[in-house]
C-alpha cells in the first residue's frame, strides 16, 4: 500500500506531502492544475527517465519520496538483497534529480542504482497513463497472469525445478565433453611425456645424490692420497700419534702408582689411544673402499646431464617431475572414467528430458482450460463496461525445434522456464475484426477498460501491485462511465486504486479524494493538494456535472451519486 508521496521543488509543486489510505482515492482537478504532475513524480520515483526541466525553476535539485507497506514483501527480497539491502516492513524510495544532470535514487535511506529502484517500483506499483500501460500491455508478463489466474503456480515450480536439474546436468556435461575433448586432443603428447618421465625412473633427491658422488669420484686420487698420510700420522709410523700415546699411558701408569690424583688422567689417555686406534681403522677401510672408476664417473655424469636437461626441458625439479609424471598417468587414466560419466549423464538427461515433456504437456493442458475460462469472464466484464460484442483471446504458441528439450504427440519444442507455452493476450473490440495484441488497440478508452476488466477478473488470484490510473476515463460517459466506477469500486476493495478522473459518476465512488488546485504566491505559480471532507466531496462532484457554475441541481445529483455509491458497497 502508497501511504504516502512527498515532493519538493519538482515542476509547480514548490513542497506538499500526500497521505493515501487503502480504499479507491479519486484524484480531480482543473486541466492544467497538476494533476499529471502526481503521477510523473509517481513515474520519477519508479525508476523513469529524469529530465532536469522538470526541476522547479530556480531550484537545485528535486526530491520524490514514496512511503509504501508491501504486501507480500518476499517477492521483492531477492531483488533488495542482491543489491546488499535489507527488507523492512515499511519501504522508502527516493529520487533526487539535480539541475547539474545527475539522478540519484534511495530505498530506505540507502543508495541504490536506477536499475534496482525500478525493479523494485514495478513490483510494488502498476502505473497507468493513458498510452503509458505496463505490465499488461507486455505479453511476457500474459503466462504469469494466466498461470496465477488458474492457481498453476505449483505446477510451473515443479517444472521449473525439472527445468533447471536439466540445465545444470548439461552443464556438466558440457565440461565433461569439453574435458574429452581437451584429452583427446592432448592424448599423444601426455602419453609421449609419460613414457618419457617414466624411462627416466626418477627417484626422490637424485640428482643430490648423483652430484655427490660425482664429486666423490673425481677426487678418488685426492681421498687415497689423503687417507695414506693420515694413516701414517695416526698409526702407521715410529713416531705416530697412537705410538707416542703408547708411551704416555705407560708414563701416566707409573705416575698413577705413585699419585692417585692422576688416575683419571690415565683413563683419558687411555680413551685417546683407543679413539687414535679406531679411527686409523675407519680410515686404511675407507681407503680400501675407494674406487678408481672412469667409466662408473662417466655414467654418473651422463645421468646428471640427463636428470638436468630433462628439468630444463620441463622447468621443473626432480620432484616436480615426479608430481608431474604422476598427474598425467591421473589425467590419461581419467578419460576412460569421462567417458563412464558422460553416458551415465547422457542417460540421466534423457530421463529428464521425459519427465520435463510431462510437467509441460500437464500444465500446457491446465493452461488451455484457464485460458478458456479467462477469455469467456474478460468479456463478460468489458460488456458490462460498454464494450460489447468484445472477442478476448488467450493465444497459446510453441516454437518447434529440432533439438528441443520436449517432446509432445511426436513432435518436438523449446523448452522454456516456465513451460514450452508462449502466451499473449488479444483482443478484438469491434466486430467483425481479428483479434489483435493489446499493445495494437487504438482507443485510449478501451485500453484502459481492457486493463481494467483483467484485473478485475484476475484480482481473485493474482498478486496485482497497487493500481494507479491517469484518465483511465477517456471516450466514455453515461451509463458506461457509471459501469466502470462501480468496477473501480468493487476492485478497490482489495487493492489500492488512485485514479485521476474527470467524470463525476466515477469520482462518485471515492473513499478519499484529493482535489489539485493551481494558484499563485509571490508571482509564482504553486500547485497544490486538499483532501476534501464529505461536503466538500460533493461539491467537487457537482463541478465534475456542472462546470464551475454549479446549481443546485447539479449538488444534489451529486448527492444522489455519491449516495448510490454508499448503496452499492451496502449491498
Amino acid at each position: 500500500m502508497l501511504t504516502s508521496l512527498y515532493i519538493k521543488n519538482f515542476a509547480l509543486i514548490e513542497e506538499l506531502s500526500i497521505e493515501f489510505s487503502k480504499g479507491l482515492t479519486i484524484i480531480t482537478g482543473e486541466t492544467g492544475a497538476g494533476k499529471s504532475i502526481l503521477i510523473g513524480a509517481l513515474n520519477l520515483v519508479l525508476g523513469s527517465r529524469a529530465s532536469t526541466d522538470l526541476i522547479r525553476s530556480g531550484c537545485s535539485k528535486a526530491v520524490i519520496e514514496a512511503i509504501l507497506i508491501p504486501e507480500t514483501p518476499q517477492r521483492l527480497a531477492t531483488i533488495l538483497e542482491e543489491a546488499g539491502l535489507g527488507i523492512e516492513e515499511e519501504l522508502i524510495l527516493r529520487r533526487e534529480i539535480s539541475a547539474k544532470g545527475q539522478s540519484r535514487c534511495f530505498i530506505n535511506d540507502s543508495p541504490c542504482t536506477l536499475q534496482v529502484l525500478k525493479k523494485a517500483g514495478n513490483i510494488l506499483i502498476d502505473l497507468h497513463g493513458q498510452h503509458e500501460h505496463q505490465l499488461l500491455l507486455h505479453p511476457e508478463t500474459h503466462v504469469s497472469l494466466l498461470d496465477e489466474s488458474g492457481q498453476l503456480t505449483p505446477l510451473v515450480e515443479s517444472y521449473r525445478t525439472t527445468f533447471e536439474n536439466l540445465k545444470r546436468k548439461r552443464r556438466e556435461l558440457e565440461k565433461l565433453t569439453a574435458d574429452s575433448n581437451r584429452l583427446r586432443e592432448k592424448r599423444d603428447l601426455l602419453e609421449y611425456q609419460l613414457q618419457e618421465l617414466a624411462s627416466l625412473n626418477l627417484k626422490q633427491g637424485e640428482d643430490v645424490d648423483i652430484e655427490e658422488k660425482i664429486t666423490l669420484h673425481e677426487h678418488a686420487e685426492t681421498r687415497f692420497s689423503l687417507c695414506s698420510s693420515l694413516n701414517e700420522l695416526l698409526y702407521d709410523n715410529d713416531r705416530s700419534a697412537f705410538v707416542q700415546l703408547a708411551e704416555a699411558v705407560q708414563q701416566l701408569s707409573r705416575l698413577a702408582g705413585i699419585d692417585k690424583s692422576f688416575s683419571s688422567y690415565l683413563e683419558d689417555a687411555e680413551s685417546a689411544k683407543t679413539l687414535v686406534e679406531e679411527l686409523s681403522r675407519t680410515v686404511r677401510h675407507y681407503s680400501e673402499d675407494i674406487e678408481f672408476n672412469q667409466e662408473h664417473l662417466e655414467i654418473l655424469r651422463e645421468r646428471h646431464m640427463l636428470l638436468q636437461r630433462t628439468g630444463k626441458k620441463y622447468g621443473k625439479s626432480i620432484e616436480e617431475l615426479i608430481d608431474f609424471q604422476e598427474e598425467i598417468a591421473a589425467e590419461l587414466s581419467m578419460e576412460n572414467n569421462l567417458s563412464e560419466r558422460t553416458e551415465h549423464i547422457g542417460s540421466e538427461i534423457d530421463s529428464l528430458r521425459k519427465e520435463l515433456s510431462n510437467r509441460a504437456a500437464r500444465l500446457s493442458a491446465e493452461r488451455h482450460k484457464t485460458a478458456a475460462e479467462l477469455e469467456a469472464a474478460i468479456a463478460r466484464e468489458l460488456e458490462s463496461l460498454g464494450i460489447p460484442h468484445c472477442i478476448f483471446k488467450v493465444m497459446i504458441t510453441r516454437d518447434s525445434s529440432d533439438d528441443g528439450d520436449i517432446i509432445h504427440n511426436g513432435n518436438r519444442y523449446s523448452a522454456l522456464e516456465n513451460g514450452y507455452d508462449r502466451i499473449e493476450f488479444l483482443i478484438s473490440t469491434n466486430v467483425g475484426e481479428l483479434p489483435k495484441p493489446l499493445a495494437k488497440i487504438a482507443s485510449g478508452g478501451e485500453i484502459s477498460r481492457v486493463m481494467l476488466a483483467m484485473k478485475s477478473v484476475l484480482a481473485e488470484n493474482t498478486r496485482l501491485p497497487i493500481l494507479i490510473f491517469d484518465e483511465i476515463d477517456t471516450g466514455i460517459s453515461g451509463a458506461v462511465a457509471d459501469a466502470v466506477g462501480r468496477s473501480l469500486r468493487g476492485l478497490s476493495r482489495t487493492h489500492q486504486i488512485i485514479l485521476i478522473t474527470h467524470l463525476p459518476q466515477i469520482a462518485a465512488m471515492a473513499d478519499r479524494h484529493l482535489s489539485v488546485e493551481k494558484t499563485v504566491e509571490g508571482n509564482r505559480t504553486i500547485s497544490k493538494v486538499r483532501k476534501l471532507d464529505d461536503e466538500d466531496h460533493i461539491a467537487a462532484v457537482a463541478n465534475l456535472i456542472s462546470g464551475r457554475q454549479r446549481s443546485d441541481s447539479s449538488l444534489r445529483a451529486a448527492a444522489e451519486l455519491v449516495e448510490h455509491a454508499k448503496k452499492e458497497d451496502q449491498s
